[in-house]
């Protein structure tokens, strides 16, 4: 049983005229760059490779388990493959047990993938975005690289130093972890960026990291110097986007999915199938020559009315729904 007045909206009436604004310069943005507009199912037959993603399963008579969509990507990519051209898409995204001040278990992002583009050329036109939504960021973005970003700001290397060196600073910067295991390099980088790093970049100003290490790659490309092509944008210690370069080759998604198959089964997690039809349609053609993107379109609501939580960007937040 609710609350007397928890039928009222989450968020004001005023923020929720602003989404909508918003939104329409969204689409304006794209329109003007000949982007096409799709819509892809939220529900579908296989869920997102990543293990450090709890998804939504449901149990249809008819078509069996299906998984609430983490994000639009296999779906989108399947597009690309059938020839497309450059497409965008507003989509709603689930993600199981993320409650917090900037998140709700069902969120909205804008994902967009451009034929022709880069990492470099991606994050330029991600950075164009936001400061289409947010004049107020308007100044010059802070570009760095994944290990810099470490340097500069807790001086640890993240790429070098020993394991057991990372941990230590782990337990010593982030003292609510240390009931924490942290058996996985990637795992250590992972607590330190959000909760040392991050926290470091400056507020009310732009800060894109570059080149991650390899083991960070997901599913973008890796380069001869043993770096990935991916980036995200921060909005001092909120996180805005996450983009690639996309990979092209079959084989990499292929053993993508193996590798987070396994490491769900490490974690005593319940399997996911892979996206069979994004492997057979790898295997049928390439994936166009492109970049990218996500973007967390209830943060940049955030940022354009000062919120301190993500609910008051939200008509229905989870405890509303």
């Amino acid at each position: 049983m609710g609350h007397k007045n928890d039928w009222q909206p989450t968020a004001p009436l005023t923020t929720l005229r602003l989404r909508a604004a918003l939104l329409a310069r969204v689409r304006g943005f794209f329109a003007q760059r000949d982007f096409l507009e799709v819509e892809t199912p939220i529900l579908a037959h296989a869920g997102a490779a990543d293990a450090q993603l709890a998804q939504f399963m449901i149990e249809d008579p008819i078509h069996g388990q299906m998984y609430l969509q983490t994000s639009p990507e296999y779906a989108m990519k399947r597009l690309l493959i059938a020839g497309s051209g450059s497409i965008f898409q507003v989509a709603k995204a689930f993600r199981q047990g993320e409650v917090g001040s900037r998140h709700n278990p069902e969120f909205t992002i804008i994902e967009w993938y451009a034929l022709g583009y880069d990492d470099k050329r991606l994050r330029e036109e991600v950075c164009a975005l936001i400061a289409e939504l947010l004049p107020h960021l308007k100044n010059t973005p802070r570009t760095l690289s994944f290990s810099a970003a470490f340097k500069d700001t807790i001086g640890v290397d993240p790429l070098e130093d020993p394991i057991d060196a990372l941990r230590k600073n782990a337990y010593t910067l982030v003292p609510s972890a240390k009931h924490l295991t942290l058996d996985t390099r990637d795992e250590i980088l992972d607590l330190l960026m959000s909760q040392a790093v991050a926290p470091r970049f400056p507020d009310h100003h732009l800060t894109v990291v570059t080149d991650y290490p390899a083991s960070q790659a997901a599913l973008a490309r890796v380069r001869a110097d043993g770096l990935a092509d991916r980036f995200e944008v921060y909005c001092g210690a909120l996180e805005l986007a996450n983009g690639f370069y996309e990979a092209a080759n079959s084989r990499q998604y292929a053993d993508r999915f193996e590798e987070e198959a396994r490491r769900r089964r490490e974690r005593g997690l319940c399997a996911i199938p892979a996206d069979e039809r994004l492997l057979a349609a790898l295997t049928d053609r390439p994936l166009p020559d492109c970049a990218g993107v996500a973007v967390g379109f209830d943060r940049l609501i955030m940022l354009a009315v000062g919120a301190a939580h993500i609910n008051e960007t939200l008509a229905f937040a989870i405890d509303r729904a």
